[in-house]
This record gives structure tokens, sequence and C-alpha cells, in this order.
């Protein structure tokens, strides 16, 4: 079954994926020129020090981050190699593996995140009034429904979810 999409339609899609490129463009730059790292490394970082006690099992950690299980994996085994994640067991389910954060991680991702912010900001935020990104985030919220979202409280009852120190 052929759709036809109006004019306008396709005007906004096409500037959804141009400024999703050239944002996402610029901030991987950033962070390998000032950090040395990946935007889907941060990206990686970010999702578990925000997560309940820094750790998430693998199948989560890919939904979270839109990388595919082996992409992930790859990834996952560079960060371990480095010294920033360890790979644990789940106890409820033994093919269950998670990604945990270690001290190492949490100071990397400490580091990047100004860099991070800096580039946002610079990229997105500041180029658009605050109506804007009012409309921005009307217009686009109900799309992202389907994506998880981050449960930041641990188990017990501790804040968790926090870069600061």
């Amino acid at each position: 079954m052929a759709t036809k999409i109006k004019p306008e339609g396709m005007r906004a899609w096409r500037a959804f994926l141009d400024a999703q490129a050239s944002i996402l463009r610029h901030l991987e730059a950033e962070l390998l020129a000032e950090e040395g790292m990946t935007l889907a490394e941060y990206d990686v970082l970010f999702q578990l020090a925000v997560a309940s006690e820094r750790r998430l099992r693998m199948t989560e950690l890919s939904e979270r981050v839109r990388l595919s299980r082996s992409g992930l994996t790859r990834l996952v085994d560079r960060l371990v190699e480095a010294g920033l994640l360890t790979r644990g067991h789940c106890q409820s389910d033994r093919r269950g593996t998670f990604a945990v954060l270690t001290p190492s991680g949490v100071d990397r991702v400490r580091r990047a995140r100004p860099v991070h912010l800096r580039g946002v900001g610079r990229h997105f935020v500041e180029r658009l009034s605050p109506d804007q990104l009012a409309a921005v985030a009307e217009a686009l919220e109900p799309l992202g429904e389907d994506m998880p979202k981050p449960r930041l409280a641990k188990p017990n009852g501790k804040q968790s979810g926090k870069l600061d120190r």
C-alpha cells in the first residue's frame, strides 16, 4: 500500500533527520577532540551512571542507547577492557548479564559531561527560542513514548542517578 506524504510532512521529516545528524556529528567531534570518547561510549557510561546501582541488564542498556545487541556487546567489551565497566551475572536469570559502571567509569563520565552539555547547549538549546524549544518538546515527546524510562531510585531507597560528587 503506497502512502503519499504531503510536502510539509516530508519537509518536517527531512529537517528532523538533518538536524539530528548535524547535532550528533558536532557532539561526537567535540567529545572525540576533548575527551577521546565517542558519543556511543558517553551514552553507555551516562545511562549506567544514572541507573539504579549504576548497572543495567544488557538488553535494557541496548534499548536505551539504541545500539544493536552485537554493537553494544562489542562496545561494552572495549569499555570493560579500559576498566570503565565490569560485567555481572543476574542472580534471578542465569542468562542475564549486567553492565556495571566502575569508579573509573564514573570519573570518566563526570569529566566528559561538561563537554557534552556544552555541545547540547551550543548546537541545540542556544539556537532555538524558549517558545521553539517548548514546541519541539511538545511535538517529539509523544513520538518517544515507547522508549524505556530510566529507573533512578535504588531498591534500598537511596538516591541514585546523580553525577555530582
